[in-house]
């Protein structure tokens, strides 16, 4: 039995695209996922959190002398990757943080002096964005001077400037900021003769009306679209699906997929996605369960990491579980799981998740040499249920006694350098309280802290001497202990 392992999901945030491999489209343009309901973390070293508080302390103090000295000592001994990353962190909408909106600029300014430096449009739309939304408005205002003055009358660099302030404005939820840049790239639009501008500035003010919880807005241009020749792509109904999905208003929610559907864009995991996030938002779990039976009858939709994601995220009880410092209940077989959860829609969901999908076999390798569970991209809930259904699978299949026992069995859990806080993971703290409950034989590599390692005979022994649920759910002994995320 050799099963493929499937490339780790990437990490992303609330309507925010990953620019991955365009996709060319039948017009000849190309374009690229939307993916939703992910946040883009600035994932910072503890060095630089030390860092940045030092900054806010100092900057709070009003000595700009020691806050410049701080700033220039930073930036001349770290790496290009960490200071921008830390400039990143600051005026990031998802980690934005305000007390340091007063040296924001300052480190923008002292990072062009460095001889690494390259100037970046997005790294622009994003501070000016930061400065408006914190009332800077002088400051942003001249550096947008600047940087139109810098790009002169080069309508491709332009377009892409005021679109990405555009949607850097809708992510801080600036209605100033938003309305004065959706007003110049309205202008630009409306001047040039240009497809590409044309296109490019639509799917902008699509997006950001959409991220402004203005869809109805944004359909209207959409249809504005259409009637000057360009066809909308399916990003733009993904954008419109998941603004209204997340306001609950699912009637419109669900006219937009049909619409959607009729311009032969074909509903797929992604978009299917959004429809869960929207209803886990709303605490509509019995929904959630619909569309879950309507993605296994369709040919063309299979689950992924990031529906279990989707859907466990937005389930109380399991998140409570796995959350509450003062819970007792820690179920270690997925039969034990749903019995906890008794019957109600979570349970249904697990199960709906877990019976008959091919997400386990997409995130393992297995040959003779070694079986790989790779749970990158997994939240604690999407880990935790797949980690209670390899178990659950890989039993049945010791128990075969033709079945192959790999050398080495390796579970990958990451060590936290895509978490909030760098090198503290949710998911690696939840595997080490599995297996201490469970008492198995895995163990952390010392070459790779993010993985967990055992010999391929004392894992089959291990899940082989589990207990029966029968047996779990009349002594609780294996759930005496809480799980506490790092």
């Amino acid at each position: 039995m050799e099963l493929s392992l499937c490339p780790p999901p990437y990490v992303i945030g609330d309507g925010v695209r990953l620019f991955l491999k365009p996709l060319k489209r039948h017009d000849g343009f190309r374009s690229y996922p939307f993916v939703p309901n992910l946040q883009v973390k600035c994932t910072l070293t503890k060095q630089t959190h030390r860092f940045l508080s030092t900054l806010a302390t100092t900057a709070a103090t009003g000595d700009h002398s020691a806050t410049n000295r701080l700033i220039r000592k930073f930036v001349a001994s770290s790496p290009k990757s960490i200071t921008l990353n830390v400039l990143s962190n600051i005026v990031s909408p998802h980690t934005a943080q305000p007390g340091l909106c007063s040296v924001a600029l300052t480190l923008y300014s002292r990072i062009t002096e460095a001889s690494w430096f390259t100037w970046n449009s997005k790294l622009v739309a994003d501070l000016i964005a930061f400065l408006d939304q914190n009332g800077l408005y002088s400051e942003s205002e001249a550096l947008m001077s600047e940087t139109i003055s810098k790009l002169g009358f080069q309508e491709r660099k332009l377009v892409n400037f005021y679109s990405q302030l555009v949607e850097c404005q809708s992510k801080h939820g600036s209605e100033r900021g938003f309305g004065n840049s959706y007003a110049r790239l309205l202008e630009l639009l409306y001047n040039s003769p240009s497809v590409y501008v044309k296109r490019r500035a639509y799917e902008s003010m699509v997006t950001g009306l959409c991220s402004m919880k203005r869809p109805q807005e944004a359909e209207t241009l959409v249809g504005e679209m259409r009637s000057k020749g360009i066809t909308p792509s399916a990003y733009e109904y993904r954008s419109i699906i998941y603004a209204y999905g997340t306001l609950g208003l699912f009637e419109d929610m669900q006219r937009s997929l049909k619409q959607m559907e009729n311009e032969d864009y074909a509903l797929d995991t992604i978009c299917s996605n959004m429809v869960l996030s929207s209803y886990g938002a709303h605490n509509k779990l019995a929904d959630m369960v619909l569309w879950l039976q309507r993605m296994k009858t369709s040919a063309h939709l299979n689950f992924s990491v990031r529906t279990y994601n989707s859907v466990l995220k937005s389930c109380p009880k399991i998140t409570s579980m796995l959350q509450e410092h003062k819970s007792s209940e820690f179920p270690v077989l997925i039969e034990d799981l749903i019995a906890v959860l008794d019957g109600d829609e979570e349970a249904l969901l697990v199960e709906e998740l877990v019976v008959g999908s091919s997400v386990l076999k997409e995130v393992m390798v297995w040959d003779a040499m070694e079986l790989k569970l790779d749970l990158h991209g997994a939240h604690a809930g999407a880990a935790y249920v797949i980690m209670l259904q390899w178990m659950k699978e890989m039993r049945l299949n010791f128990e075969d006694e033709s079945c192959v026992i790999p050398a080495q069995v390796t579970l990958i859990s990451g060590s936290g350098n895509h978490s909030i806080v760098r090198g503290e993971s949710p998911v690696k703290a939840l595997i080490k309280e599995i297996i201490v409950q469970t008492e198995s034989p895995l163990r952390v590599d010392r070459k790779n802290t993010g993985c967990f390692i055992s010999k391929g005979k004392a894992v089959k022994n291990w899940l082989c001497s589990l207990p029966e649920k029968r047996e779990i759910v009349a002594n609780r002994k294996c759930y005496n202990r809480p799980f506490i995320p790092s």
